[in-house]
């Protein structure tokens, strides 16, 4: 009788134990859930809301289901939109070529000497300790007319005489190229850092020269971080509008999307074009990082 009593009490218990533990979870997931909802869905259930609305009077808007305001943003914010976009790959490009030396030689060349190593990647990660606003409008003041930057270049013959480097797709790529940088070089450090050298030995002693065993073994072993940094930098580059503002390194022709969000936004309070243009900017960035990480093979990353 003892042992029958046994025998049909333990499946009860093992059947409790998982619904128990399935609670406690759902409990310790509730405050992340939650945050996720309130501060994620609702603000993007309103934004997608806000973007069909429809004039009603001055700076009063009602919902209309108006598809009209996409057709119309993109007709005209088109050219804001494709430069945005050819900013933000061109500046990832700047970026992957700078990083990458720097975190092959903070996370391989440097790897024996930790102390060294902590040092370069505090150097890395030192301009987050100063605002935004502030590097960018240093770079202001340093490629300003007068600055000793331009004076040198016009001097050199590099510049012509009435030259402008601020205000100039230059001056915007730089900057976003710039701010951007540790968003790039972090990611390709943390996974250069942990390469084993001993794949690269192998390959000397294959007989590979070292460019052979950078394209063949370095590159294919990094790719990770070579994706997790370009999507970190394409990302916010694409949405960016203080580099291209006319107050910092932008002019009247170099605007880009998020220039257009926000003077629809606060200025013109238009809420549905620069909704519409938020919607559409988003949906373009989610293709685009799908079909780059899809072609890269690290779908897992998403």
């Amino acid at each position: 009788m003892a042992f029958a009593a046994f025998s049909t009490a333990t499946p009860t218990q093992q059947e409790v134990a998982p619904k128990r533990k399935s609670v406690i979870a759902l409990v310790l997931l509730l405050p992340g859930i939650l945050y996720l909802v309130l501060f994620f869905l609702v603000p993007l259930v309103s934004l997608v809301i806000t973007s069909f609305e429809t004039q009603v009077d001055v700076g009063i808007y009602a919902y209309a289901f108006n598809w009209q305001n996409y057709v119309d943003s993109i007709a005209e914010y088109w050219p804001q939109i494709i430069r945005s976009f050819v900013y933000a790959i061109i500046a990832t490009v700047c970026a992957l070529l700078i990083s990458y030396p720097l975190a092959y030689f903070i996370g391989v060349k440097v790897r024996r000497w930790p102390l060294l190593q902590n040092l370069m990647v505090t150097l890395v990660i030192a301009p987050f300790f100063i605002s935004f606003l502030l590097r960018t409008l240093a770079w202001k003041q340093m490629l300003s007319d007068d600055s000793f930057i331009t004076s040198s270049l016009k001097a050199l013959s590099i510049l012509p005489p009435d030259a402008h480097l601020t205000g100039t797709a230059f001056s915007v790529v730089f900057g976003l190229t710039y701010n951007f940088i540790p968003f790039m070089t972090l990611p390709l450090y943390t996974t250069l850092e942990r390469l084993d050298t001993r794949y690269l030995e192998a390959g000397s002693d294959l007989y590979a020269n070292a460019w052979t065993t950078f394209r063949k073994v370095t590159i294919p072993l990094s790719m990770p971080g070579i994706v997790s940094g370009t999507l970190l930098t394409f990302i916010p580059a694409a949405g960016d509008y203080i580099n291209a503002s006319q107050d910092f390194l932008g002019g009247a022709d170099t605007s880009m999307i998020g220039n257009v969000i926000e003077s629809n936004f606060l200025v013109l309070q238009n809420y549905p074009t620069a909704a519409a243009m938020s919607i559409v900017l988003m949906v373009v960035i989610l293709g685009l990082v799908g079909f780059y990480v899809k072609r890269s093979g690290t779908e897992d990353l998403l």
